[in-house]
């Protein structure tokens, strides 16, 4: 677990990364985050995130990394840039957006893949609103945050929409794709608003 003042800090750095590609100049530099993992020495770990930006409580932009490969610090400004300006399912974030979004934070545990027989199997062994899934078939793969049970219940509408994000057809379960489970911590500046 994250304490919070973490969990702030983590926000703050990820606003930031944000903020200064249109300032057009690094508020984040070496130094800065040097001393940041002085602090937060859980920064300069290897950490997987996803970065979800809101505006108005709608999906603005999400990017993140499946698996740590870097420290975190350094996977959470690159994933808050791409979320802002490098999610292809949206326009780049403008200046005048900048200050009516909302950051999410989600950490990952490590995917872990998941045996199953069939498709009922499946059913039982998946949790709903706690396992974030990742699908993989024929060279392809999707995943979906554990958040994301919060709008698609319903576990065949979950999948449906997991197989044609991953660009598969909507029945790709049947074809025993692979999957990975995960959990994440979750956090907002919304849980720190006063």
């Amino acid at each position: 677990m994250l304490d919070e003042n973490l969990k702030r800090a983590m926000l703050n750095i990820a606003r930031i990364a944000i903020k200064e590609e249109f300032l057009g100049h690094k508020e984040l530099t070496d130094d800065v985050k040097k001393r940041l993992i002085a602090m937060f020495p859980k920064l300069a770990q290897p950490g997987a995130v996803f970065v979800t930006i809101n505006e108005r409580s709608s999906l603005r932009g999400c990017i993140g990394s499946l698996v740590a490969y870097r420290p975190l610090i350094d996977d959470l400004i690159e994933n808050a840039k791409a979320a802002a300006f490098g999610d292809p399912r949206f326009p780049p974030l403008s200046p005048e957006e900048f200050d009516a979004i909302t950051i999410e934070i989600s950490l990952l545990s490590e995917p872990k893949p998941l045996t199953y027989t069939d498709i009922e199997d499946l059913r039982k062994k998946i949790r709903p609103l706690v396992d974030g899934v990742v699908l993989k078939l024929d060279g392809r793969q999707a995943t979906f945050l554990p958040q994301v049970w919060e709008e698609l219940r319903d576990f065949d509408q979950f999948f449906a929409h997991l197989c044609m994000k991953a660009g598969l057809p909507a029945n790709c379960l049947e074809y025993h794709p692979e999957i990975f489970t995960y959990q994440v911590e979750k956090f907002s500046e919304e849980d720190f608003k006063e």
